[in-house]
């Protein structure tokens, strides 16, 4: 039976491997998913086949249980909703670990077995990690759910106070290392990183989500991955890895996306309000009628759409491919173009458009699209703020100068959905709006595209 499950441990970890190489591309994505699936399915099974199970009744109400959560989650769930629900995976998983971590510490005491070295390092550092990206994870859940200010919540001393609060649970971590069977102490310890999950992501602002939610997530597999070695169980330690070195990388893309580092998504305060409310009603702009906007795009050879989170918010994503199709009929060039940090999460608006079913071969990354804008008759923003604004390029003042955005801006004439003139997550206002070449289409994007589209049909037929 043990080589069996050594087998099945095998493949099992092949999957997850595989796994991650197949969702690096959208066109391989659903084999991705399922790979892991299986590879997951196999990893449970090789472990109820590995022990001796004694109490089948609670891995069945624990089975079920989590069944009847997971799939109305799992249809009911919009797509504006995915970063939230990312969130709390994250805690969940996190959680789990943290607890099967303070199981085995008390268990160790009950039982009087004193646990080496080489184990409580790994399961204080899972604990520890467990905790913090638990309430970590909720308090990015709310920021993103608007349930809690967007905002950077900041007062006198913050970091120092974070720091100090960290290096307390190290330090309580290690004082339980070395005296195992301190078993008071451990409460305190959990405490304080539960504590400070909160205080790590209260001072960081919306614009940040992405990288935060990629951040958590290797968190949460570097706990796994030390889970692995509380529990000598080698898949859990491949497994782990996986998702936090994975997690780690992503966060890495996500900064460089933002010409930012770790420590100034961490600790920077981002997004805090830059300008006045009433400063980008003051500026003069042009905006253009569903009718005007149908003239426009009919007449073009070529138009790069750019979607944004209002897309998401709007729920337009279907009308955006019914949009793509009748342009398409007329012989327009449709392109989409992805900046990697549009939407509240890494590959936001991929999922979203491949929801609607927008062909692969139409979404472009930005590096790839960018050379593309200053040949393109219309650039069509739907929803997407920061990730095109010209200042990044030329406003040394700015918050965002020296984030690599979308070349909207080169564009033969750039029109914009939006319903507000009001800032995005970095609080300042989009140069691009006031550009002599830019419409600004006010409205809530999935009424305006429908309208766009019933004067397409009308324009044709005459």
């Amino acid at each position: 039976m043990a080589h069996a499950v050594s087998y099945i441990y095998l493949i099992s970890g092949a999957l997850f491997i595989l796994s991650l190489k197949w969702m690096n591309s959208p066109v391989t994505a659903r084999r991705g998913v399922f790979a892991g699936e299986i590879g997951m399915l196999m990893a449970i099974a090789g472990t109820l086949l590995a022990f001796k199970v004694f109490n089948w009744e609670w891995i069945l109400a624990a089975f079920f249980i989590g069944t009847a959560a997971g799939i109305p989650i799992a249809y009911i769930m919009p797509m504006t909703a995915v970063p939230q629900r990312t969130a709390m995976s994250h805690a969940c998983g996190a959680l789990a670990a943290a607890l099967v971590g303070t199981a085995e510490f008390y268990r160790a005491n009950q039982f009087h077995e004193i646990l080496p070295t080489f184990v409580m390092v790994p399961l204080m550092l899972e604990t520890l990690l467990g905790f913090l990206t638990f309430t970590g994870s909720l308090m990015a859940m709310g920021k993103l759910q608007e349930v809690l200010p967007q905002r950077p919540i900041t007062y006198r001393g913050q970091n120092l106070t974070n720091f100090t609060l960290f290096g307390i649970a190290a330090g309580l971590a290690v004082w339980l290392i070395i005296n195992p069977t301190e078993t008071w102490i451990f409460p305190i310890f959990a405490g304080l990183a539960l504590v400070f999950g909160v205080l790590l992501i209260i001072p960081i602002g919306g614009a940040d989500m992405p990288t935060v939610i990629a951040l958590l997530n290797s968190y949460a597999g570097l706990s796994a991955c030390a889970m692995g070695f509380v529990l000598g169980n080698k898949l859990l330690v491949i497994a782990g890895a996986l998702d936090g070195s994975s997690g780690l990388i992503l966060s890495i893309i996500m900064c460089k996306a933002m010409n930012r580092s770790f420590t100034n998504v961490l600790f920077g305060a981002f997004g805090q309000l830059q300008v006045a409310h009433g400063h980008a009603e003051k500026r003069p702009v042009r905006s253009a009628s569903p009718e005007e906007a149908a003239s426009i795009l009919e007449a073009a050879s070529s138009v790069i759409i750019v979607p944004g989170y209002g897309l998401a918010v709007a729920q337009a994503q279907h009308k955006i491919r019914e949009l793509y199709d009748a342009l398409m009929r007329r012989g327009v060039d449709v392109k989409f173009a992805i900046h990697p940090v549009a939407g509240r999460m890494p590959g936001h608006m991929n999922v979203l458009l491949a929801e609607a079913d927008i062909p692969y071969d139409r979404l472009y990354e930005m590096d790839d699209i960018n050379s593309e804008f200053a040949q393109c008759d219309v650039a069509l923003v739907i929803g997407a703020n920061d990730v095109t604004n010209p200042a990044a390029r030329s406003d040394k003042s700015s918050p965002i100068y020296g984030m690599p955005i979308l070349d909207v801006d080169k564009a033969h004439t750039v029109m914009v959905i939006k319903r507000s003139m009001s800032p995005g997550f970095a609080g300042i206002d989009n140069e691009l709006y006031y550009m002599d070449k830019t419409l600004m289409l006010f409205g809530d994007a999935k009424v305006f595209v429908t309208e766009i589209l019933k004067e397409l049909p009308a324009r044709a037929a005459a």
